[in-house]
């Protein structure tokens, strides 16, 4: 679930959903067809953590700790 509010966050925002997109190779169709793929899911979580300034404010407005993001994709990739 932290992985599909993490990822409305991120496109809620045109220039993050563009940057998301660009780095994870991700199109919207793939995004919108594997929502309950941990493949996807990983790669958004991958995202956030390997940009400090989004990860933090991903956090602060999922009301969660950064660490707590990280962990969910170090899961999700396991």
């Amino acid at each position: 679930m932290l992985a599909l509010e993490a990822l409305g966050w991120a496109l809620a925002d045109d220039k993050r959903a563009e940057r998301l997109l660009s780095l994870t190779g991700l199109t919207p169709d793939h995004l919108r067809n594997g929502l309950s793929d941990r493949g996807v899911q990983a790669a958004v979580l991958d995202f956030l953590a390997n940009h400090e300034p989004d990860l933090v404010l991903a956090a602060d407005a999922l009301g969660t700790a950064p660490e707590t993001l990280v962990a969910a994709a170090r899961e999700l990739n396991a």
